[in-house]
């Protein structure tokens, strides 16, 4: 017959074995395992679907925007999406593996950035396409082998998975599609009024490298010079993406329009807008 302390001795066994096996699960097939799906507040359709959170959907669009303003191949924007997939779900976290911090789960001992400067999404993605640059060859490799050039991971496959996601997100928020992210803001957003309208300008031109030619027609709608309709829904899904963070309303480009009651993309009468248009919500 076992003892007592046989029998507690293989119950501790039991809880480390299977601990280690969410650990190992955890990191080789990514954060989804721990999303509950009730925060998953943004749709994406361009040739495929994505679902994701609020803050998932704004780091992808910055990340996807700082790619753009570097001169990356669209393809690097899919390598750099499906890392920060993996190191992070798409999350800004503070804490890893060791010192590991943020999108990219980059570390500061290991020449990074300090921590601060790690979870700025923009440097985070900035320092991300400079190390991929440098990696010869890379935009004829697999993307998880491209990726894995720069993250050194224990898991160096684990990147592929989340390849066709990424081509997803990429196809639509660098314009290859039309009203294709929509967020539905379930409360009511803290930055609002003419804070809400100055920040928002001022992280759009920002993350896309653009001069101050985004202007405020009034206390809360603004307007995004497009050229073609391509950067027009570009900004417009951008926009659409920081909806949450940056208390955005409404969004129009062309003949669609987005709303923040709705959370959807509807068509509107009257000629279609050849600018992006988009309001905040007033201060409460």
């Amino acid at each position: 017959m076992r003892t007592r302390a046989a029998i507690v001795a293989s119950g501790v066994a039991v809880c480390v074995l299977a601990l280690l096996a969410v650990y190992v699960v955890t990191k080789q097939f990514g954060e989804h395992l721990r999303l509950p799906l009730a925060s998953r507040t943004c749709t994406v359709k361009a040739d495929g679907e994505v679902v994701l959170g609020a803050d998932q959907m704004a780091n992808a669009a910055t990340i996807a925007a700082i790619g753009m303003q570097r001169r990356m191949p669209e393809r690097a924007v899919v390598v750099a999406l499906a890392t920060a997939y993996q190191e992070s779900h798409l999350r800004n976290i503070a804490h890893g593996d060791r010192d590991s911090l943020g999108l990219f789960q980059q570390r500061p001992s290991q020449g990074w950035g300090s921590p601060e400067e790690i979870q700025d999404p923009r440097y985070a993605a900035n320092k991300f396409y400079a190390a991929l640059k440098k990696v010869k060859g890379w935009e004829r490799m697999r993307i998880t082998d491209a990726a894995q050039r720069v993250q050194r991971s224990a898991f160096p496959e684990a990147y592929q998975k989340w390849a066709d996601e990424s081509e997803v997100l990429t196809r639509a928020l660098l314009g290859h599609a039309t009203g294709a992210v929509a967020c539905t803001v379930s409360s009511p957003p803290t930055m609002r009024g003419p804070a809400a309208a100055s920040a928002v300008l001022e992280s759009l031109s920002l993350d896309w490298g653009l001069p101050r030619l985004a202007t405020a027609t009034d206390l809360t709608a603004l307007t995004v010079p497009a050229g073609d309709d391509r950067n027009g829904w570009r900004y417009a899904h951008w926009l659409v993406s920081h909806a949450d963070d940056h208390g955005v309303k409404k969004v129009r480009f062309g003949n669609l329009e987005w709303t923040a009651a709705q959370g959807s993309w509807a068509r509107v009468k009257g000629d279609p807008a050849t600018e992006v248009r988009a309001e905040v919500f007033a201060a409460a």
